[in-house]
């Protein structure tokens, strides 16, 4: 297996989209797309990956813009925890409080769940808090979280949204976060990527117990 990874920030509030898959098989996922969807599409050829699946940390506005278009151009199903359907099904009333235009995106195909694998190697670890169905993505080989909004360089996520439980935050993020390798890089929502050790040592918000 080669493996191959690109986050760059999309859309109107700068998520961290990220491109990752396998060149050998070309199966590949976008993690994340919140805006751009040419941008995105012109990483995935860049990568010569044949996207297989459009997978989503959570579901607030930003995460998902650009998921019907990716869909509609690469044919690969939609991945959401079920916990976070309210937040899709909001997405009018998401975009109306952030001012941000409101592009209708098709329903989810398929639920995550809990350490369900995927076909190019990640562990999907459910990481309720942000949001009650937020997830992230675990790649051991790699050594590479995808932590949506949960865990950010010195901060974590907002709990001040609707679903949002700063108790259940901080237990997803010292029980299956901070469990993981210390040296794994983690690619955050929003902004720079950190690790799970700077993390630990050093997050304002909740370090390892």
């Amino acid at each position: 297996m080669k493996f191959v990874r690109k986050s760059f920030p999309v859309g109107p509030l700068q998520c961290n989209c990220t491109v990752l898959g396998d060149t050998e098989s070309g199966m590949g996922y976008v993690f994340d797309p919140g805006g751009h969807p040419q941008r995105i599409m012109a990483t995935v050829a860049e990568l010569g990956l044949n996207i297989i699946g459009i997978v989503h940390t959570h579901a607030h506005l930003d995460h998902f813009l650009a998921a019907g278009d990716i869909r509609r151009l690469t044919g690969a199903p939609i991945w959401l925890h079920r916990s976070d359907q309210f937040l899709w099904d909001s997405l009018e009333e998401q975009c109306t409080s952030f001012g941000v235009p409101y592009i209708p995106q098709p329903d989810p195909d398929h639920w995550l769940e809990h350490e369900q694998v995927l076909e190019c190697g990640g562990l999907c670890i459910h990481t309720p808090g942000h949001t009650p169905g937020s997830a992230s993505f675990y790649f051991k080989d790699d050594r590479l979280l995808l932590a949506g909004d949960t865990l950010f360089l010195g901060s974590v996520g907002r709990t001040d949204f609707p679903g949002g439980d700063s108790r259940a935050l901080k237990n997803s993020i010292q029980r299956r976060l901070y469990s993981l390798d210390e040296s794994a890089v983690v690619v955050t929502g929003h902004g720079p990527e950190t690790s799970i050790g700077q993390e630990m040592r050093h997050n304002a918000f909740v370090r390892a117990n």
